[in-house]
Formats: structure tokens, sequence, C-alpha cells
């Protein structure tokens, strides 16, 4: 079985959740890192009007949640607990990143299923809550400020999961790189084309090539490119071929 294919095994826990567009967000949020499996623990008096406008077009994530009394009935069979928290101390010293427990989730999930705990939006969560914990994420942030809206810090931790799952795959560029010999039929367009504009003269041509080359081989090059900066130049040097003529037939008359 894939790693995406674990996803399915992710449980995403919100304990004491206070305000209804915060988990109709955090839904959203699972819905777009293809998270299914949400547990309310001792919701209070949500807005679910509100949860469900946030929740925008994963409402069948908000419909299918469970509601539990405790998080030790939420996590009971779950493999790994891995719980959030934006304080330090005793019993959260062994904190990691949401990158670095990704993979164990991931890991864990091909063979059982996992929890993401996130806690109440005034106080996380408390100690005894974390014990049930078997590892603790903390995510990243400005020492200024370390408190994250609980659908952003759901959206996070899920994201770091769903990029380790390589579920996702980026789109791929149509057109093949640049062989070197239509690179360097570009960059005699370029020369000439430069010299055509008067934008350098003959003496420097060399040595402005030379920072041109740079700038257009830092990155990838394809065909494609290399048509359309082709094209640019060609364009240039007749505009400004015409010019030349119609400024000396200017003058001879």
């Amino acid at each position: 079985m894939g790693m995406g294919m674990n996803l399915d095994n992710i449980r995403v826990v919100l304990v004491g959740p206070l305000y209804g567009g915060n988990v109709g967000s955090v839904c959203r949020a699972m819905a777009n890192m293809g998270l299914t499996d949400l547990v309310l623990v001792q919701p209070r008096n949500l807005n679910m009007e509100e949860a469900r406008m946030m929740a925008c077009h994963a409402t069948d994530i908000l419909d299918e949640r469970t509601e539990l009394d405790s998080l030790a009935e939420a996590v009971a069979d779950c493999r790994a607990v891995m719980g959030t928290t934006a304080r330090m101390g005793l019993y959260r010293q062994h904190a990691r990143t949401p990158r670095d427990w990704a993979r164990k989730a991931l890991r864990v999930a091909a063979t059982g299923n996992v929890a993401l705990v996130f806690g109440r939006e005034d106080k996380g969560l408390d100690n005894e809550e974390l014990s049930l914990c078997t590892q603790i994420i903390q995510i990243p942030t400005s020492d200024e400020y370390s408190s994250i809206n609980l659908a952003q810090a759901v959206l996070i931790c899920c994201y770091e999961i769903f990029v380790e799952s390589e579920t996702y795959e980026p789109p791929e560029e149509k057109s093949q790189e640049a062989p070197s010999f239509l690179r360097e039929i570009m960059f005699g367009l370029w020369r000439q084309s430069l010299l055509d504009t008067g934008f350098m003269k003959l003496d420097k041509a060399d040595h402005m090539m030379q920072g041109l080359r740079r700038i257009l081989t830092r990155g990838k090059l394809t065909e494609d490119d290399v048509h359309i900066l082709m094209g640019m130049a060609r364009q240039a040097s007749w505009a400004a071929r015409g010019k030349a003529e119609a400024a000396e037939k200017a003058e001879s008359d």
C-alpha cells in the first residue's frame, strides 16, 4: 500500500473546540489535504451554522464527524497519538515539528490509526491530555507570538503529512530542456540584436554576452523558452534595422 493510501487512517481530534467557524475551517483544511476522519471531544455549544459556512465544500466531513466525551475514548484505537502544543515545559521537551513527525505518522498509519490532537483555542491541551500523546508536535513560530489559529494549525500539520505521502504530483513541463545547439543559435541572435539596437558596442560584445549567458542559464531553459527568446531577438533586430534604414533614407532625401 502506498503512503498516499495511509491518509485514510489519520484522524483529526479537536478537544473542547469553542467556535463553530474554526471547526468548519478545520473540515476545509482536512479536505484540502485528503483527510476525512474528524472527532470532536466535548465541543462547547458550537455555532453549527457558522461551521457549515466556513466548511465551504467540506460539509460532508462536518456531517460525518464523531462527538465523544473524552480524549481517551477518541484515541483508544490509535497506535500513535500526536498532540500539539504552543508551550514548552515538563512533558513537552521532546516536541518536534510537524515535518519531523510526518513520516512517522504515515509509517504508523500503514498498519493502524494515527490521531492528530489539537487543544482548545484558549488554553490548548492540559498535561493529563498530553500524557495520552505518544508524540508532541510544536509548530515553529515567531517568539513574538506563538499562538496559532486552530484551523491554521490543523492545516500546517495535515499539509506536512500530505506532502510526505507523495500523493501530490507537481505538473511537469511539456517542453523539454533546450539542447546546447539551440541555445547557441539563441545567443547568436541575441548578440546580433544587442548590436543592432545599440545596447552594446562590438568591442564590449563578448563581455556583455558572458553576462547574458549567466542570466539565461541560471534556471531551466526549455525549447519553448528558447524559441520565444529567439523571436524577441529577431523582432528587436528587425525593428532596429528598419529604424536605421528610415534614418538613412531621410538623410539622403
